[in-house]
């Protein structure tokens, strides 16, 4: 697995390189994987954001391993419908919301875990609800907001858990 690429997508508001995305590319490391980030900090429109990651996922042949914290859980998800994603590791995904271009995430790939907090003020638990029971997805709820700063060590074994399941696919 490690011919993929491993690329995180961060939220509306936020940099390529925080707390998440940092602990996450070093829990990656441990299983022979670097993570890359784009940059949608110039970028309010989530769909544009969507082309924006598309064209970096089709920079290589590489099968893609996305993931993304809220917006960028919904970018990552929108592009996966159009290119090589062997898997989509979502934190607080901001997924059905006005103003965002799909709603009907098809084509999805066959392994997708989705952490979102039961405190979250920002995107609708019932949204990770939602989609995660369409793609019978993994989904790990956790006692915390919408940023899971609480939780990041949860987070890291359920990353691990992830990407480990991604390797016993092949």
């Amino acid at each position: 697995m490690t011919d993929a690429q491993l690329i995180w997508c961060h939220g509306s508001l936020s940099q390529p390189w925080g707390e998440k995305s940092k602990f996450l590319a070093d829990n990656a490391k441990s299983h022979g994987l670097t993570m890359d980030a784009v940059d949608f900090q110039d970028l309010e429109n989530p769909d544009q954001r969507v082309e924006r990651l598309i064209a970096k996922i089709n920079e290589t042949d590489k099968p893609a391993i996305l993931v993304g914290s809220s917006m960028g859980g919904y970018v990552a998800s929108a592009a996966a419908r159009q290119t090589n994603v062997l898997g989509l590791f979502l934190l607080a995904p901001a997924f059905y919301f006005q103003g965002y271009d799909v709603h009907v995430f098809s084509g999805m790939p066959k392994t997708i875990s989705v952490v979102h907090g039961w405190q979250d003020d920002v995107v609708p638990v019932e949204n990770s609800i939602r989609f995660a029971k369409l793609h019978k997805a993994d989904l790990h709820i956790l006692p915390d907001g919408h940023r899971l700063s609480e939780s990041l060590e949860t987070i890291g074994t359920l990353f691990s858990h992830f990407l480990c399941s991604l390797q016993a696919q092949g």
